[in-house]
C-alpha cells in the first residue's frame, strides 16, 4: 500500500529552489556529470508537479547561473541539450497542466534555437494558471539588479521616472519577478548553506531550508519536510513580539 505523507499546516505561497548537487551525485557513483544533470532534470519535473499539487502558487528554480559558464564545455553542452529536450517536452507538458512558464535572466548567450523555443513557450502560457513557474537561466541576483538599475536610469533620462520618487516598490517593478511575491522559503539541497547569487533582493525576508540530500535524490518527502519546517517558523520581518 502506498504511504501517504502528512501535509504541513501551512503551505508557502512562493518558493525558491536552488537545484544543487547533480555533479556530486554522479561523481559518487562513478558516472559522468551529464548523467547527474539528466537525473536532476527528472527530479525538477516531479518537484514542479508536487509544488503545484500542494498549492504553491509561485515557484522559482535556479537552473543555470551566470557563473556556470565557467564549467567545462562538455558539461555546458550537456546542460544545453537537456534544456532543448525539456523545452520540447516537459515545459510543454507544464503548459498543458495549467502551469505558466517564465524564464528569468539573460538568455541571449544561448543558441538561437533554444532562444526561439523559449519565446514560443512564453507566448503560449495559460491565461489563469494554477502555478507560475520561473526558470532562472543565465541568472544572477547581482546581474538582475544591474539590469533593473539600467532600466530605471533609462526611464529617468526619458522623463518617465523621477529619481526622487524611487523606493523599494519601484525597484521591485523593474526586477524579472515584477508583480510576484517574494519567496516565503528558499530550499537548497546538497549541504551548501548559501544563496550563491540567487534572488538577492527578493530573499530579504525569506526563510531558508538547507539539507544534505543531493538534488537528484530530492523527493516529495524532502519537499514536505521543508514545508513542515517552514510552517513552524515565526516570521517577524524584523519586528519583535
Amino acid at each position: 500500500m502506498r504511504k501517504k505523507h502528512e501535509l504541513p499546516a501551512v503551505i508557502p505561497e512562493s518558493v525558491g529552489i536552488i537545484m544543487d548537487g547533480n555533479g556530486r551525485w554522479a561523481k559518487k557513483r562513478g558516472l559522468p556529470r551529464s548523467l547527474g544533470h539528466s537525473k536532476g532534470a527528472g527530479v525538477f519535473r516531479d518537484t514542479v508537479f508536487n509544488c503545484r499539487d500542494l498549492g504553491v502558487k509561485y515557484l522559482t528554480v535556479y537552473a543555470f547561473s551566470t557563473e556556470n559558464w565557467k564549467r567545462s564545455e562538455e558539461e555546458i553542452d550537456a546542460i544545453v541539450n537537456i534544456l532543448r529536450e525539456y523545452l520540447k517536452k516537459a515545459f510543454t507538458e507544464f503548459k498543458d497542466e495549467n502551469i505558466s512558464v517564465k524564464f528569468i535572466g539573460d538568455i541571449s548567450p544561448f543558441p538561437q534555437d533554444v532562444i526561439s523555443e523559449i519565446k514560443r513557450l512564453e507566448a503560449d502560457n495559460p491565461a489563469n494558471p494554477d502555478m507560475h513557474l520561473n526558470v532562472a537561466l543565465n541568472y544572477g541576483g547581482r546581474a538582475e539588479l544591474v539590469h533593473a538599475f539600467k532600466l530605471m536610469l533609462a526611464d529617468v533620462e526619458a522623463g518617465k521616472l523621477s529619481a526622487e520618487n524611487v523606493n523599494e516598490e519601484t525597484v521591485d517593478n523593474y526586477l524579472y519577478t515584477a508583480g510576484q511575491p517574494d519567496p516565503d522559503v528558499i530550499i537548497r539541497p546538497s549541504g551548501e548553506q548559501r544563496l550563491s547569487n540567487f534572488m538577492l533582493w527578493q530573499a530579504a525576508y525569506s526563510e531558508f531550508w538547507f539539507d544534505n540530500v543531493l538534488w537528484p535524490d530530492f523527493s516529495k518527502k524532502d519537499l514536505l519536510r521543508a514545508f513542515a519546517d517552514y510552517a513552524n517558523r515565526d516570521r517577524r520581518y524584523g519586528g519583535r513580539k
